[in-house]
């Protein structure tokens, strides 16, 4: 029977003091019992010479302080995990809301997880196809990896996150695939998106929803990614699947983190977030990945909404030192009625090449890539120059490079919000694009490629 401490000395925000405490250790659970009865939770942040600093997952809003009993319960915030947890929707906390029973649990799981030994870890290298070109032929992600997508307000990363969810496959293989989805800080009315995006599909029977709404205490925030990460962990490494992991947004985490880091009175870091914001993420990325000699994996696709565009504020920014990539949505693209409105130029998937190819995608993937990159890119060039000088004073050539920008960006980037193309039609699509221009302007295709999969009627030379 755990002891019972009446010596509440102080409150700040989500946080209590409580003194004269004994035997108190680092993340145990606490239970607060109020005078009225009602029963609150909560996890130790600091335990030092007598006094425990408790961080309340419901809040300290209504508590009297001078009636109530704070019970630590000698064991660490923990997740039911059982194989019936595939279909399911919890909140934040990890209760089920679906009007369904509680899990049954197989075994309890810590929800900080345990660390991968670096050793132990097998590269990422098996193509995953998400059914968007902009995505599968220009930014490849790969079964293992974390690669983020920096949105900002107002644009349609929510969509595209459901979008993912529901057509995203591992390639080549008959292994079962799940998705896990972590909302965090989202309006009810995203949260409703989201679940009945999944039911209309039937997505649903093979991902673990959990969601955390605005109005939900900002410390179940902080726990609401880690208890998804430990399900993802749980079906990956102890059932055998592939786990495509989810998780929006990472801003309004990183908030919650400021939020509680100043009621804690510390010193702040760059722009009042905690000096600790990189470690404390690092702990949430660095839980993808796969392990050798297991057959499951974890990929990660975080999302994150930059605040004022600014790619160099720190949630972003640290965001990007520690993933392999990022894929930056853009608001001029949005303007101009294109979805997904990816960025395919500053964009980057740092694993593509380990990902694609014969046996993979297809020989002539990489080509692909190359091409409709160094094209496009010339073509914004070219889209630039016109704005100062006038399409009139473009070269030819410059024109031909300004048409192809307009049509990569509305008949390649642009698809529909159900629309599921595979890699296939995704490439096919890339070379009939680069079948209208002159075949001189080709130069990192090859010959073979070009024999093989060029549409040979409309090649001009």
């Amino acid at each position: 029977m755990p002891l019972e401490y009446t010596t509440i000395t102080q409150v700040s925000g989500p946080l209590i003091v409580v003194e004269q405490v004994a035997e108190v250790h680092y993340d145990e659970l606490v239970e607060i019992e109020s005078g009225q009865g009602e029963i609150r939770r909560g996890r130790v942040l600091e335990a030092e010479q007598g006094r425990a600093l408790v961080q309340l997952f419901e809040g300290t809003s209504g508590l009297e302080v001078r009636s109530s009993k704070v019970r630590f319960l000698g064991r660490v915030l923990e997740i039911p995990v059982s194989p019936d947890i595939l279909g399911r929707v919890f909140d934040g906390a990890g209760n089920p809301i679906d009007g369904g029973p509680r899990i049954i649990p197989d075994k309890r799981l810590d929800i900080n997880g345990n660390p991968i030994n670096p050793y132990a870890r097998a590269y990422p290298s098996e193509f995953i196809q998400t059914g968007i070109s902009s995505i599968d032929c220009m930014n490849p992600l790969v079964r293992g990896q974390k690669l983020p997508i920096f949105s900002g307000a107002g644009l349609p990363h929510a969509q595209l996150a459901a979008q993912i969810a529901r057509q995203a496959t591992v390639l080549g293989t008959q292994d079962p695939f799940a998705v896990v989805f972590a909302a965090m800080g989202i309006t009810f009315e995203e949260a409703d998106f989201f679940i009945s995006s999944f039911r209309s599909t039937g997505a649903l029977d093979r991902a673990v929803v959990f969601t955390n709404l605005a109005n939900d205490p900002v410390i179940e925030r902080i726990a609401t990614p880690r208890m998804a990460l430990t399900v993802a962990e749980y079906l990956a490494f102890e059932l055998g699947m592939h786990v495509l992991v989810i998780m929006t947004d990472m801003t309004n985490y990183a908030e919650a983190l400021r939020e509680i880091s100043a009621a804690r009175k510390e010193v702040p870091g760059r722009r009042g977030y905690p000096g600790y914001m990189y470690t404390d993420l690092a702990s949430i990325y660095e839980r993808a990945g796969r392990i050798q000699g297991k057959p499951g994996s974890i990929t990660q696709i975080p999302i994150l909404t930059m605040p004022e565009d600014d790619k160099t504020h720190p949630i972003p920014d640290l965001t990007g030192y520690i993933t392999e990539g990022q894929i930056i949505l853009s608001r001029e693209l949005h303007r101009a009625g294109i979805y997904p409105p990816v960025d395919i130029s500053v964009s980057l998937s740092r694993l593509k090449d380990k990902g694609i190819g014969e046996g993979k995608t297809r020989e002539d993937h990489a080509d692909v890539l190359n091409q409709l990159s160094d094209l496009y890119d010339r073509g914004k060039e070219a889209r630039e120059l016109a704005v100062i000088l006038g399409e009139a004073a473009l070269s030819e050539n410059d024109k031909i490079f300004l048409r192809f920008a307009e049509e990569f960006e509305r008949e390649f980037v642009n698809q529909g919000v159900i629309e599921n193309r595979s890699i296939e039609q995704t490439l096919d699509l890339g070379w009939k694009l680069m079948s209208r221009l002159p075949r001189i302007e080709l130069k990192r295709l090859s010959e073979k490629n070009i024999e093989k999969y060029m549409p040979g009627a409309e090649v001009s030379g």
